[in-house]
């Protein structure tokens, strides 16, 4: 008898949570960040991956202007400033909250490491605007067998939270991604921030492949949200503690 009360009182509590999440968190999440006049912009890395299974498009509004943004981009990465969101998840230390001016220097075919054995490449870079990352499955074999010949690609040489990362990310047989960041000035010296994943996932059938491409795509949005407003709040801070008024911010060299 105990058993079978334990064995409902678990289904109640699985059903009540997949309720919670159907009718509160899903749509929330969907949501957050979401304007269809982001969505229907055309941007850089658009034809990167024009079968995408996968496209999200999010936004935020940060009170700088796109050149007081722009530096906060430039240096992100593993080993470098950093990603700006859950750090425990994706990153050795602490995502930086100033310039670094040593990782300002970025051009097209330039690499930005997500890990010691694996980094995306810069297929476009509007200085000011945009700045478009690219990987698929072909590059991460590639990479890994450069890091391992090195010696940067042993378990020991990637931290445990990146390897537990892994362990969430789907099959990379046919994958393909870009992520593009662009910056749309708005008035009073604002800037609207606008992310944009397209990601062509390999094809998987069945309730099981379903629940973890929507857990892959939460846990996904969550890192975005968290980096967007990461780097909304950094843009902003910095302009506050430099006394520099958002309208007098000079614009980034051209590329």
């Amino acid at each position: 008898m105990r058993a079978r009360t334990l064995i409902l009182g678990a289904a109640a509590a699985t059903t009540g949570a997949a309720a919670a999440y159907a009718l509160a968190l899903r749509p929330w999440w969907r949501a957050w960040g979401v304007d269809p006049a982001d969505g229907n912009l055309a941007l850089p890395g658009d034809d990167l991956v024009p079968d995408a299974t996968v496209v999200e498009t999010r936004g935020v509004d940060i009170g700088a202007p796109p050149a007081a943004v722009w530096p906060w981009l430039v240096q992100m990465g593993f080993d470098r400033a950093g990603w700006y969101s859950y750090d425990v998840v994706d990153m050795k230390g602490a995502s930086a909250d100033r310039i670094v001016p040593e990782f300002q220097d970025l051009a097209v075919g330039d690499l930005v490491p997500a890990a010691p054995d694996t980094a995306f490449e810069v297929r476009s870079l509007e200085p000011g605007t945009a700045l478009v990352l690219y990987l698929d499955a072909e590059m991460v074999e590639e990479q890994a067998a450069a890091a391992a010949a090195r010696g940067a690609g042993t378990v020991e040489a990637t931290p445990a939270n990146l390897r537990a990362a892994t362990r969430l990310m789907p099959p990379m047989g046919g994958f393909a991604a870009s992520w593009a960041f662009a910056l749309r000035p708005l008035d009073g010296g604002r800037t609207r921030l606008v992310e944009r994943f397209r990601v062509r996932m390999p094809a998987a059938g069945g309730p099981g492949a379903r629940l973890a491409g929507e857990a892959f795509r939460f846990g996904a949005f969550a890192m975005t949200r968290r980096q967007m407003l990461g780097i909304r709040d950094r843009a902003e801070a910095a302009l506050v503690a430099a006394g520099i008024s958002a309208e007098h911010v000079p614009p980034p060299p051209a590329g």
